[in-house]
């Protein structure tokens, strides 16, 4: 597992916690986060977490721009908060 969590804590925003989330979701490297997307990956790790936030959201669209989140752009901030919202109301959260 040390390859694939070196592979991802190099990305912006990602630290052995995010990375260890990624791999048991089954995103081994930057080239399958950025196949996935952030929406997806953020998907899948909530099946494993259901207490994954709107933070772990911004930070893997931020890995994936290869950006601190705090950076990203205002209306791409307002489309990850408008469905962590929507994904917050799904069945299957606790």
């Amino acid at each position: 597992m040390n390859a694939p969590l070196n592979y991802l804590t190099q990305l912006p925003n990602l630290g052995k916690t995010l990375a260890v989330k990624l791999i048991q979701a089954g995103i081994h490297n930057p080239i399958e986060l950025q196949s996935a997307g952030a929406e997806n990956a953020f998907l899948r790790i909530r099946a494993i977490d259901p207490d994954a936030c709107l933070n772990m959201l911004l930070a893997l669209e931020g890995a994936i721009q290869g950006i601190r989140w705090h950076n990203l752009d205002p209306s791409r901030k307002e489309e990850l908060k408008a469905f962590f919202r929507m994904a917050e109301k799904q069945p299957g959260k606790a």
